[in-house]
């Protein structure tokens, strides 16, 4: 059989179909996943990582400081990280964060000036200068920012950043005050139903830090009765606050017993966090709210106290009023027995016959 030309063409543009046709399809390149990604952020010198955990800077209104930080990449892939500063703040839970990329800064998040992106290679490490300048009329006290490395992912028509990054707790040099404020103040009396057990005195507050400094310290929650004297006494640990922050806090005084009034007065004693500053000045607080401890149980006691014995004088009175009867009417009936006696017996016994009645 003699293959011609034609013939040959066709079947070599066949074969080329097929294989062309079978070959596997090259995907496109993708963005990274920030789920498939590792790093860190942290505070470092010029030459990598130190052991700090975030930045403190003191310093004084108009001063620029030169600072670190150092980006790791975990990942197998390089990674082109953005680099953000926000104003920081913390959250209910006690957690520090910083604002989302939504959200406008207008503190020390604004003084810090860092380039805007950066890659990493696979299992590397970068280390990215940054600036702080403190504005000229800035005011003395904390103020807390943050500073993160960020991967935005697109998920459809919504945008997903993924960061990591540290806090940077920028002083202001000048008149520090701390001083935790004691808001809301309530305390509610709940009775036991035991009446030789006591009740349960409720306390709730809320603490602002009234000062411009970043602060923790204690809680001290004294209760009175109604006679001065104190039935519970405990101090608790107040964990960290940022200047303006608030937090709610309760507690509960248990075996109260307080009948009438009682007075609970929670007082405070901050504690300065961060650098040491000289000169500081640390206010005490305290507040007092005054409620009514009505013991049900115990009064409940007492009234059947009364009622039993009200119920025994009665029961006493009455067997009295009966023995005083049975004997009135036992003398009663000596009485009339006499009397009796005296009728169907004649005269008495020892009597001298009358003459006038002797037989003739």
């Amino acid at each position: 059989m003699t293959v011609t030309p034609l013939r040959r063409a066709l079947t070599v543009l066949a074969v080329a179909t097929l294989a062309v046709a079978s070959a596997p399809a090259v995907p496109a390149a993708a963005e990274p996943d920030p789920k498939a990604l590792t790093w860190t952020v942290q505070p470092a010198s010029p030459t990598g990582p130190d052991q700090r955990r975030w930045v403190n800077a003191s310093l004084d209104p108009g001063q620029t400081v030169t600072e670190h930080l150092a980006v790791r990449n975990f990942s197998r892939t390089a990674v082109a990280f953005s680099l953000k500063a926000a104003d920081g703040y913390l959250t209910d839970k006690g957690r520090f964060n910083m604002l989302p990329s939504d959200r406008q800064s207008v503190d020390a998040g604004t003084w810090i000036d860092v380039q805007g992106r950066v890659t990493v290679g696979p299992n590397a490490t970068a280390v990215v200068p940054f600036t702080i300048t403190v504005p000229t009329g800035a005011t003395p006290g904390d103020h807390p920012a943050g500073i993160a490395a960020t991967v935005t992912s697109s998920g459809g028509t919504v945008n997903v950043e993924s960061r990591v990054g540290f806090r940077v707790m920028v002083r202001v040099n000048g008149t520090a005050q701390a001083a935790l404020a004691v808001q809301d103040l309530s305390a509610t009396y709940t009775p036991s139903w035991n009446p030789f057990a006591g009740g349960t005195v409720r306390v709730r507050y809320t603490l602002e830090n009234d000062g411009n400094v970043w602060v923790g310290g204690t809680s001290r929650v004294t209760v009175y009765d109604l006679f001065g004297r104190t039935d519970h006494d405990a101090t608790s640990q107040v964990e960290e606050l940022l200047p303006g922050g608030r937090r709610q806090i309760e507690s509960r005084a248990d075996d109260v017993w307080a009948p009438g009034r009682v007075r609970t007065t929670v007082s405070t004693s901050p504690i300065l966090l961060g650098d040491a500053q000289p000169g500081a000045e640390l206010r005490q607080v305290s507040a007092t709210v005054t409620t009514w401890a009505v013991p049900w149980a115990q009064l409940a006691l007492l009234g059947l106290l009364a009622a039993l014995l009200l119920g025994l004088r009665a029961v006493v009175r009455l067997r009295r009023r009966r023995l005083a009867g049975l004997l009135a009417r036992a003398r009663q009936e000596g009485r009339q027995e006499a009397q009796d006696s005296v009728l169907v017996g004649g005269a008495p016994a020892g009597a001298e016959p009358d003459p006038g009645d002797a037989p003739r």
